[in-house]
């Protein structure tokens, strides 16, 4: 119990706003992730030692730069096991998330930690994610996998075009690391760029950053 009160510490040591039922959703986020994993490899056996930093709060990043609206939705583009989506739905209760991935093995797997949590604000769907038609979305997330010229070509054609009323602009919200001068420069695009570190104060997210592309 110790054990799982510190990996939840991690969370609300910058997070403190969360209702019971949020707390037990993350708590429960390991044991699923640990069952599912052994079936199915979706996260590597040394990231499952530091699940809580490397995965949940660094999908949690965008929640604590970003302030979606209910209502509003989100695709979670090549989700792999349901980073950064699942994190964002038991963050976001009243925001809908689609998440998304070309490999039905870790939409299996999805699905089932969605079930397991009890999540109703998440749907998935094996499929490209240029494959996805008559839909639209007011943001797309994703997390490092691909560059980011290809994210923001398969992110365009999904986004809303500016809807009235306040609040950021629809647009691709991405987790990248590393030295991303050359990648921004191939995409032509000019983002927001944050830094995690600002947001997180933890040695693991030194040289990782957020990136916002406004439709």
């Amino acid at each position: 119990m110790e054990e799982a009160e510190k990996k939840l510490g991690l969370i609300t040591k910058y997070f403190g706003d969360f209702s019971p039922a949020q707390l037990q959703q993350f708590a429960a986020l390991e044991g699923l992730y640990n069952e599912w994993n052994s079936q199915i490899n979706v996260i590597s056996r040394k990231d499952m030692e530091s699940l809580y930093e490397k995965h949940v709060l660094h999908s949690l990043s965008i929640a604590a730069a970003f302030e979606f609206q209910p209502g509003q939705q989100i695709v979670d583009l090549g989700t792999g096991g349901g980073f950064p989506g699942i994190p964002l739905a038991i963050f976001f209760p009243e925001v809908k998330f689609h998440l998304v991935d070309s490999i039905g093995k870790k939409i299996k797997v999805v699905e089932a930690v969605a079930e397991g949590l009890g999540l109703k604000n998440v749907t998935a769907q094996h499929t490209r994610v240029e494959d996805i038609k008559n839909r639209k979305f007011d943001f797309v997330v994703s997390r490092a996998v691909a560059p980011l010229k290809d994210l923001w070509h398969w992110s365009k054609p999904l986004l809303k075009k500016n809807p009235p009323g306040e609040g950021i602009k629809p647009g691709l919200i991405c987790l990248k690391g590393g030295d991303l001068t050359a990648e921004i420069a191939e995409s032509g695009c000019k983002p927001r760029i944050m830094e995690v570190k600002e947001l997180f104060n933890e040695e693991y997210f030194k040289e990782k950053y957020l990136l916002y592309v406004r439709q």
